[in-house]
């Protein structure tokens, strides 16, 4: 399987810079893969031409349109990425990760 997860206990982290989501003004192109740690957002669209089991997956996992997630943590060498989404946490490499279409959360 592709998509690694684990369950770790959640640490709190200052919240970086925001995009900030303004009707037609959202920014294009945000990814999971650039955000910050702490930054929350919500998901807009998941697609992957190179390989849509593994996107299908992803949804499934509840990155689906409208959900919130927050990032939690990088892994020392920066990959994978640990996400908080649904309630649990999941580590997802940041090529995964960039197939995750969002756009930040009004704070």
């Amino acid at each position: 399987m592709s998509i690694l997860s684990a369950v770790v206990a959640p640490r709190r982290r200052a919240i970086g810079p925001a995009l900030v989501e303004t009707g037609s003004d959202r920014a294009e192109g945000i990814t999971l893969a650039d955000l910050t740690p702490g930054q929350a957002v919500r998901v807009l669209e998941v697609s992957s031409q190179d390989d849509p089991a593994a996107a299908r997956r992803l949804s499934d996992l509840g990155f689906v349109p409208g959900a919130e997630v927050r990032m939690v943590r990088r892994a020392p060498l920066a990959d994978p990425v640990v996400f908080r989404v649904a309630g649990y946490e999941i580590a997802l490499r940041r090529a995964q990760a960039r197939w995750v279409s969002v756009v930040a959360l009004v704070s």
